[in-house]
């Protein structure tokens, strides 16, 4: 079975710092790609990041982009989100994903409030 467990969230002030970590188990992790999303109130499904099986090759929405960076650890099968300059509008549930989209498997979330 899948599991997909975030943590790391928590309420920061504007301009800074937080290190999401998403642990999985029940598949062959090094083999996948892996996605972080994230859910405003009231909003859909928000694509955040995408990091190859290797970790060679990332992608990132223009909203976070020099800002984010996403990580992985294929030994300790874990996945990170590294967030900076943090700013109020990411605030939001953030989920990790075991696809290349926000169309997959996810875990529970973790709470991102950015504010002051």
């Amino acid at each position: 079975e899948v599991q997909l467990v975030e943590s790391g969230g928590g309420l920061v002030q504007p301009g800074g710092s937080l290190r999401l970590s998403c642990a999985a188990s029940g598949f062959t992790f090094s083999y996948s790609y892996m996605t972080w999303a994230r859910q405003a109130p009231g909003k859909g499904l928000e694509w955040v990041s995408t990091i190859s099986s290797s970790g060679r090759v990332t992608r990132y929405a223009d909203s976070v982009k020099d800002r984010f960076t996403i990580s992985r650890d294929n030994n300790m099968k874990t996945l990170y989100l590294q967030m900076n300059s943090l700013k109020p509008e990411d605030t939001a549930v953030y989920y990790c994903l075991k696809s290349q989209t926000v169309d997959g498997i996810r875990g529970q979330g973790t709470q991102v409030t950015v504010s002051s």
